[in-house]
């Protein structure tokens, strides 16, 4: 959420709020509800990220332990009452109550803000200001801004996560930088970096005693870092020795580095780094820095693009926010887990079988990348274990073995249970270092609960992620027995794939028609049905460019999953902005698709968005279909003419030419003073942008020309000579075999007769795609399509709302613009059958009205582009 908050819709939000909720009054049962959706359905806060319930804490009064209803620390806290209790006396007992709390605490950890609440009626205290205030939930929508403070701390918490991890990179970035200049490079230089890492995060995070690494660093100071290199090798290699097996001459400052083990040391490095003076600086430089508080789900994309060189120059542009990852695994497991606990948390045998298998669960990410998407569900369910765990430990230990109270016994959850594939070698170590990472940070979080050290070292054995190309990898063999599989797989369209990815495509799809027209994401769309043909109960969800669920490859994908594996879609996300936050911000139109084969029990749901940078809105659904709405599953599949008696719509000429065969009004103009007699020959081309962005371009058009009179013409001929040049240096065959008829373009498609001109690409944002009529002189581009003998009743058809409905479920999109196409939009458009003359009629006069209407701004220099403008249309 931006810090410029649109108060117009929290508000109207809070009214549904307190709609909902106004008459409410069962406390123990709905009171988390309550703040959860308090949260999540106002100001789009996922409580789990920042606050607790039931926190348990000292009272100052009474010396001993009571429970906070929520919790956030150095922020905010809630007691929540029942509704029978709405006397001035309860509420001022409730006040009493959380400042005994607050007293209790260490001052660093006491909220400003205290919310007394029973459902009918909040009063919120500032203690800072000593202001108070109360008012009726009904009234909520007017006081909503006094709770700007949740949003603005949540924005503070990330804005500072981004910045401290940009920076983290940026020296990481630097020191990669000096110590490649110094000849050290290729896998050597990303082990060394990554062990680096982990050490700079050990020293800050209490798995080195504090500073130790840092200090080995400045000693070598004093020589100019000469020594430096060979000392962090035998560092490395100490790391790798349990205590008991070290030599007996092992330096004393080595001596106290503790056993790490896990396999991050195991291998030696070829050759020892050198280190300069300059390169000793870029490390101490990263030594300065607090790492305790980066976070691996973002670090790891961050880390990443230092070891390339090309996103090094824009660090930050390529790492997935936590916020995109949860909009996936929350409605896959992460929400049907909250709910199954709170559903068994009053019953300590069914509390213990479900920690039981959330130990046992079992999650894959076959493009897993730097580990984002795993270290966010690894972290998201240890938060959940540690609820558990606070459960077993306060409500049931004189139930359990006191032996069996330990937390580090309680634990389940293990990190070979989180499963990846990754086809860059770089981004395969640091997933499996950033697991680690993140495995140590909730071993803090559960040390700062529940008092009892978590001994992160030696490392676990870490996460089971395997390099290698994801779509040769054989999954069921690999990693037997998933619950989920889950990722963000690469997003690389049909015209962009290299012949290896072509070649995964047909290896995959086999025999599937039309799968030449994929993206290269559904390769992993199908690996995945595959898994489930195996074992049916796994479910999966990936994130994937919104092509997926538009234009043909909606009738080639979605037909073989549907009919072949018996898929079924869980939920979904229409299109949205898939913002990374950092600098030079890298968005994506996306969607997110779960699917199954076995639904049995979920709740359906559609997020809707009602532009693609808003939050989204959940909506329940009975069904899905592969675009994304409610609705019967169906598929458009792309068909050569049209179902209906209409004229047949034909794509315009591909050019092919280099720009030699264009002209601007000014370079159209200063050619004929060169060459006159070509005037003949020079035609308006039309293509989508110009057309709709009133400008003018013109073209060499020389079909059918007497050679004579071409070679007549040298300034036409050297024109032509260029165009043949420009093909022969295509890497093309086709376009190569272009080269042959250097005079036209490379693919003919003019219409004979008048037509009707429709682009092909137009913004989403128009109610309406511009179509316009024009003579057979026009020459269209392959960006339109053309109906020949158009008449003013299919203007009116194709230009109205009903044909706009169908547009935007149907059409395909290059990013979130309508992709408009006659195989899959037009031929398969069900028009009005048997209308009579007098519809006709009507339909033919509003549709003249619309083109004198354009006529008369279009005149005085207005384009499409400003007629159709949303704001000002």
């Amino acid at each position: 959420m931006s810090n410029t908050y649109n108060w117009h819709d929290i508000q109207s939000r809070a009214a549904k709020f307190a709609a909902k909720w106004v008459t409410e009054t069962d406390e123990k049962g709905e009171a988390k509800t309550f703040w959860d959706d308090f949260l999540r359905e106002i100001f789009n806060i996922e409580r789990r990220k920042f606050m607790n319930f039931e926190k348990t804490t000292r009272r100052a009064s009474k010396k001993h332990k009571g429970f906070i209803d929520l919790f956030w620390k150095g922020k905010f806290l809630v007691e929540h009452k029942s509704a029978i209790k709405n006397s001035e006396k309860d509420f001022k007992d409730a006040l009493d109550q959380a400042l005994d709390y607050i007293n209790g605490m260490d001052k660093e950890d006491r909220p400003r803000y205290v919310a007394i609440c029973n459902f009918q009626r909040f009063i919120l205290h500032d203690l800072q200001s000593k202001k108070s205030l109360s008012f009726d939930t009904e009234d909520l929508p007017s006081h909503i801004k006094e709770f700007q403070f949740l949003p603005d701390a949540v924005n503070a918490l990330i804005e500072y996560e981004i910045k401290v991890n940009i920076e983290a990179a940026e020296l990481m970035g630097r020191l990669h930088n000096a110590v490649e200049k110094d000849g050290y490079k290729g896998r050597d230089l990303e082990l060394l970096l990554v062990r680096l890492l982990f050490c700079l995060f050990a020293e800050d995070t209490k798995i080195f005693s504090e500073k130790m690494f840092t200090e080995l660093v400045r000693k070598n100071l004093t020589d100019d870092g000469k020594s430096l290199g060979k000392n962090i090798v035998k560092l490395f290699e100490i790391l790798n020795i349990d205590f008991d097996q070290r030599p007996s001459d092992t330096p004393k400052e080595f001596k106290l580095f503790p056993y790490v083990n896990g396999g991050l040391f195991e291998r030696p490095l070829s050759t020892i780094p050198k280190f300069t003076l300059f390169t000793l600086q870029a490390l101490y430089d990263c030594c300065r820095l607090d790492w305790s508080d980066i976070s691996p789900a973002i670090f790891g994309s961050l880390f990443q693009s230092v070891m390339n060189a090309k996103e090094r120059r824009n660090l930050g542009a390529h790492y997935t926010s936590e916020t995109n990852i949860h909009r996936l695994i929350d409605p896959l497991f992460i929400d049907a887990l909250w709910a199954e606990f709170d559903s068994v948390k009053s019953n300590l045998k069914r509390l213990q079988a479900f920690h039981e298998k959330l130990g046992k669960l079992r999650f894959l990410d076959p493009a897993c990348g730097c580990g984002n998407f795993l270290v966010v569900t690894y972290k998201g369910l240890r938060f959940l274990e540690i609820e558990v765990i606070r459960t077993l430990i306060y409500e049931y230990a004189g139930n359990i073995d006191q032996k069996q109270v330990k937390v580090n016994y309680l634990r389940k959850i293990k990190l070979e249970n989180f499963c990846g594939i990754e086809i860059e070698e770089s981004s395969f170590l640091i997933a499996q270092t950033a697991m680690w990472l993140t495995d140590h940070q909730c071993n803090q979080i559960l040390e700062t609960e529940f008092g009892e050290y978590i001994p992160s070292v030696p490392l676990p054995k870490g996460a089971a992620i395997k390099h290698g190309n994801s779509l040769k990898i054989d999954w069921q063999k690999e990693f037997p027995n998933m619950d989920f599989i889950i990722g963000n797989p690469p997003f690389i369209g049909k015209h962009l794939q290299n012949e290896e990815q072509k070649a995964d495509i047909d290896l995959i799809f086999k025999n599937v028609q039309g799968s030449g027209n994929l993206d290269y994401v559904t390769a992993w769309y199908l690996k995945a049905a595959e898994y489930m043909k195996a074992t049916p109960s796994v479910k999966t969800a990936f994130v994937s460019t919104n092509s997926v669920a538009q234009g043909e490859q909606v009738g080639i994908l979605w037909k073989e999953l549907f009919e072949n594996y018996k898929i079924k879609i869980l939920f979904a996300h229409q299109t949205f902005k898939w913002n990374n936050e950092g600098k030079g911000i890298a968005a994506v139109h996306c969607v997110i698709v779960g699917f199954a084969q076995n639904e049995e029990g979920v709740e359906k749901a559609v997020f809707e968005y009602e532009n693609i940078k808003s939050e989204p809105i959940k909506i329940k659904a009975k069904n899905i279909n592969p675009y994304l709405v409610e609705g019967k599953d169906l598929w458009i599949e792309s068909r050569t003419n049209p179902i209906c008696d209409v004229p047949k719509m034909m794509y315009g000429s591909k050019p092919v030419e280099g720009g030699h065969l264009f002209f601007t009004d000014a370079e159209k103009e200063d050619f004929l003073k060169r060459e006159p007699t070509a005037a003949l020959y020079i035609k308006p081309m039309l293509s989508g942008d110009e057309y709709i962005n009133g400008k003018n371009r013109w073209c060499l058009w020389l079909v059918g020309i007497d050679s004579k009179i071409l070679k007549s013409m040298p300034l036409v001929m050297k024109r032509v000579e260029e165009v043949r040049n420009y093909r022969l240096l295509s890497p093309k065959k086709q376009t190569r075999d272009a080269a042959e008829t250097p005079s036209v373009f490379a693919e003919l498609r003019q219409p004979k007769t008048d037509f009707l001109l429709i682009p092909r690409t137009s913004s989403e944002n128009r109610a309406y795609i511009p179509f316009g009529f024009f003579p057979s002189n026009y020459i269209v581009s392959d960006s339109c399509t053309a109906l020949p003998d158009a008449d003013l009743y299919l203007f009116g058809s194709l230009t109205s709302k009903m044909h706009m409905a169908w547009v935007k479920y149907v059409c395909g999109r290059l990013e979130s613009r309508y992709r408009y196409s006659n195989t899959i939009v037009y031929n398969n458009y069900p028009f009005p059958e048997n209308a009579s003359e007098a519809q006709k009629q009507k339909v033919e006069t509003a549709a003249q009205a619309v083109l004198d209407i354009r006529k008369t701004y279009t005149d005085k220099g207005k384009s499409l582009a400003d007629l159709y403008d949303p704001l000002s249309m």
